[in-house]
């Protein structure tokens, strides 16, 4: 007999115009996980943006190469008939069809913005409950303080809004909150899919995997810039690894340079993330099969206190490998002395490193303690359990009102401490990594 659904979402995200294998992975442990609470589940990605090919890191108009990878993962995870993609260079709706698209927006008991991957059309309007998800923290609070009337307009019309920033409206974070009442989210992951993937590498290398340089979403608060990149804050810690005397290892773009020259004398090892990167299952092998995950953040959300926390680093916690990673103000929200640890300083590192190898065993277990308490699919999806007790009514109800309904019913069961999903960002080409 089937299970009885308890209400339908629709997920909004950009798995295929990123083929990156942790965007998808980001996907999927949505997907899955609001599976997981009983919701009958569809994916939709229909921002009408060309796909990004990482090998000629360019915008292309021809998603099919894109469309391969992510209809294979969903067929996989049991979505084979619950996705589309809407192919803006033909106009025409792949997987389900246009009608159907156009019939889930309005029949859905929440619309999720994931990434706020998609600039809500009219068809997106019509949602009875549009749920913002934002993963990528700065820019964004920037654009809304600053009254950016295209920004605030896609924003506003959003009945809830998430995001990644744990540290949003507090007194030592330096991000506007921007008008939006936002609501505290943590990147859920699949336990099952990450413990006990992969034995430890013979060369025990701690690994991350980024991109070392980005552009084009820097902001101005006050007199100060803060760099919607990595490389800012990474070379600060280039000689981290010889300190403590243990390998690490960077799965980037960097290839030359002056970074380069200074990770390698620091003692890091520097490999391409591309094709691991592009690969669902390389990629969780090669985290799984790391020692642990040794990393910075982007100085926008460092220097902002903004309390952002990585799910790429949940997917290590997830397989049990200790993490060593910037402070962002995440620590007032998760444990951050025992396997996840948070520095500010390169001797602060160093100590985390040294004390993770003189106890590596004790680390893991509370690495993985970690995921499993604050990030296992389901439990950081659990404020979507509104639909549980209310899906029928709002059913009934005309879609302005169940909106209202809607906003009050997530709003009631967040402050009861069950915190969910993310908010959004603006569109660039690229990458969000």
């Amino acid at each position: 007999m089937e299970r009885r659904r308890k209400g339908r979402i629709v997920v909004l995200h950009l798995a295929a115009r990123f083929p990156f294998a942790g965007i998808l992975w980001q996907l999927l442990h949505h997907l899955v996980g609001l599976r997981q609470l009983g919701f009958d589940v569809y994916y939709l990605e229909d921002h009408g943006a060309w796909t990004y090919d990482p090998i000629c890191q360019t915008p292309v108009a021809n998603p099919d190469s894109n469309l391969r990878s992510l209809v294979a993962a969903l067929e996989r995870f049991g979505f084979a008939d619950r996705w589309a993609f809407y192919d803006c260079e033909r106009n025409e709706y792949l997987g389900l069809s246009r009608a159907r698209c156009y019939e889930l927006l309005v029949e859905a008991d929440a619309v999720i913005n994931l990434c706020a991957a998609t600039e809500l059309r009219d068809e997106h309007r019509r949602s009875r409950c549009l749920i913002y998800v934002q993963t990528d923290p700065g820019i964004l609070q920037v654009q809304l303080a600053h009254g950016d009337v295209a920004v605030v307009d896609d924003v506003s019309a959003h009945h809830l809004h998430f995001t990644y920033a744990l540290n949003i409206d507090e007194s030592d974070c330096l991000l506007p909150a921007g008008g939006i009442t936002w609501r505290r989210a943590r990147p859920p992951v699949l336990l099952d899919q990450w413990r006990y993937i992969a034995p430890l590498r013979a060369d025990d290398y701690f690994t991350t995997v980024c991109t070392w340089r980005n552009k084009g979403k820097d902001i101005e608060l006050g007199s100060e810039t803060y760099f919607w990149s990595k490389d800012v804050t990474f070379r600060r810690f280039l000689n981290v690894a010889n300190l403590a005397d243990q390998t690490i290892e960077l799965a980037t773009d960097l290839t030359t340079g002056g970074d380069f020259d200074q990770a390698i004398a620091g003692g890091f090892a520097v490999v391409p993330a591309l094709p691991m990167s592009l690969d669902l299952d390389q990629y969780r092998r090669y985290v799984a099969a790391s020692r642990g995950e040794f990393t910075a953040s982007k100085d926008v959300v460092v220097r902002t206190r903004s309390g952002w926390f990585s799910d790429r680093s949940v997917c290590y916690l997830a397989a049990g490998r200790p993490v060593v990673t910037q402070t962002t103000g995440f620590e007032k929200y998760l444990p951050a002395d025992k396997g996840l640890i948070a520095f500010a300083t390169a001797d602060e590192a160093v100590a985390a490193i040294r004390a993770i190898n003189r106890d590596y065993r004790s680390h893991s277990r509370a690495a993985f303690a970690i995921a499993a308490e604050y990030f296992a699919a389901p439990k950081p999806l659990m404020s979507s359990r509104y639909l549980v007790s209310n899906s029928k009514t709002i059913a009934r109800s005309d879609p302005s009102t169940a909106a209202c309904r809607c906003s009050r019913d997530i709003a009631t069961t967040v402050s009861s401490g069950r915190s969910a999903s993310n908010s959004r960002r603006p569109r660039s080409t690229e990458p969000p990594l």
